[in-house]
Formats: C-alpha cells, structure tokens, sequence
C-alpha cells in the first residue's frame, strides 16, 4: 500500500495509471482517503520528520518557522483595486 501511495505521490499520475505488480488503484485510494481522514498520514509525517531531524542532531520537532516573500504571494495593489481590475 504504501509503495503504490507513494508511486503516485511522487510520480504525480492519476490512480488509474498505477503498474498493475502494486495493488488495485481503488484499494490504494481507499487506504488513502481513510489515513488522510482519520490523520494517519500526519502521524506518520511527524514520526518520520522527528527521526530524521533527530539523526542530523536536531531537537524532534522545529521551533520556528520561516516564511519568505516567495512562499506568498500579493499583488502589486490589494483590495477592491485589484478585483475590479480583473472584472473589466
């Protein structure tokens, strides 16, 4: 199950396209729904993110983010400036 989740994770293809040696694509999406649902796929995320960082030396779980002015993006003017630019 995973090595198909991550199959299409990574690869970016559509459930259908998976190779047919991994499980059917519907049970694979179903797993899928269901860890992302009930916060499965978090739990393994975090326990994963504190292993590594603990491997590199690092506390388990970061204490600050950063986010830079490529991570959001504005526009040049905000407001009703902007939307009623794009409305003509």
């Amino acid at each position: 199950m995973i090595n198909g989740l991550l199959y299409v994770l990574r690869g970016g293809i559509s459930w259908r396209a998976m190779p047919h040696d991994l499980p059917p694509w519907d049970n694979i999406y179903d797993h899928f729904r269901r860890w992302k649902r009930d916060g499965t796929l978090e739990k393994i995320h975090d326990a994963l993110r504190a292993e590594v960082r603990i491997k590199d030396g690092r506390e388990p779980t970061p204490s600050a983010v950063i986010i830079d002015s490529q991570s959001v993006k504005t526009t040049e003017k905000g407001g009703s400036v902007a939307s009623m630019a794009a409305n003509l």
